[in-house]
């Protein structure tokens, strides 16, 4: 059965016109998908045959809300999504001043193993679709009934690692026929795959990059990460630098304050040194504390951001969102995987 709802409108016109039907038909097929249809009868501008011919050869992909949690302090909303071959993924709803936010997952599990995500507990499963990827957007969107004006390539998964589908997905959830979510508006996050930042950068797209650092030496970024083995900080700073200079786009480093790990003045200068003359912002992360880790949350974020501003840098502290829910990423698949 063909998946329909991950053909670009070009693929999906040339697939429509093999079966000979006119091109207006493109738009309209597109549109239904894309508002969140999940059977071909509700289509009911098209003619009976073409829905019927449509039934017989596509599948229209939609998740099932397996869990769901909503946080009494702030509303943000945490989704477990079972999807059609029974794995489960993760896609967190955030409200913010400016606009609803939501963070998707773009593979079932990971693979890159960073010591304090509970999305890498068990290894990498598969990628998803494109369509799983946009199904996310799509019924949050629908279930908590409110519009979506921002997106986060930031829960299960490493986008980059998924670099084909998600190139796809940001191409569809862009269209102006579909969602029509704007690319300044999308936020891509990476644990640092150098060699597809780079491919990143010649697709020239206006999205924000975020950059998973967590420590500003090999040493301690090998530790708790296993990327950086293989790359190293200054491979990676290289391959931001280059980012910036061919997009413009300012990268956002996102860094996880480890107690006793990664909060020392010295780290922060390192941070400060690498930093210097190229735009960037810190986005430092209270750690979420994972029950199977031994990490725990710093006690010197303050003092951590004071010693970064004193430098020139420009630093913030995320706001902790669903704080009474397991809003953490990774927390509630784990906790239906070990109940399973």
């Amino acid at each position: 059965m063909t998946d329909i709802k991950s053909m670009t409108q070009e693929e999906m016109a040339a697939w429509l016109k093999e079966l000979g039907e006119p091109a207006f038909r493109t738009k309209q097929v597109f549109t239904w998908l894309h508002r969140g249809a999940i059977s071909f009868e509700e289509m009911t501008d098209l003619s009976k045959s073409l829905r019927e011919k449509l039934s017989r050869e596509c599948v229209i992909t939609k998740p099932e809300v397996e869990r769901k949690q909503v946080s009494a302090q702030d509303g943000t909303i945490k989704y477990l999504w079972r999807l059609g071959d029974k794995n489960c993924i993760e896609t967190v709803l955030m409200r913010y001043r400016h606009g609803n936010t939501v963070c998707i997952s773009s593979q079932v599990g990971c693979r890159m193993g960073c010591a304090f995500c509970a999305s890498t507990l068990g290894g990498k499963v598969r990628n998803l679709t494109p369509s799983e990827m946009l199904d996310q957007v799509l019924f949050t969107q629908l279930d908590a009934g409110v519009p979506i004006s921002n997106i986060v390539l930031m829960g299960i998964g490493e986008p980059l690692d998924n670099f084909d589908t998600v190139l796809r997905f940001l191409e569809l959830v862009n269209h102006p026929d579909g969602l029509h979510i704007g690319m300044r508006h999308i936020s891509l996050s990476t644990c640092g795959l150098t060699d597809k930042i780079d491919k990143l950068a010649e697709h020239g797209l206006q999205l924000t990059l975020s950059v998973s650092l967590h420590a500003p030496d090999d040493e301690t970024r090998s530790r708790i990460m296993p990327v950086n083995r293989s790359v190293g900080v200054e491979k990676l700073f290289a391959a931001c630098r280059r980012y910036f200079e061919v997009t413009g786009r300012r990268i956002s480093y996102e860094y996880a304050m480890i107690d006793g790990v990664n909060d020392s003045d010295w780290q922060a200068d390192l941070l400060a040194a690498h930093l210097k003359g190229t735009p960037g912002h810190v986005n430092l992360i209270p750690l979420n504390e994972v029950k199977e880790s031994p990490l725990k949350p710093s006690r010197r974020v303050a003092a951590f951001q004071r010693r970064l501003e004193q430098q020139g840098i420009n630093v913030t502290v995320r706001r902790k969102l669903g704080g009474d829910i397991d809003a953490s990423c990774g927390q509630l698949r784990r906790k239906a995987m070990q109940e399973s």
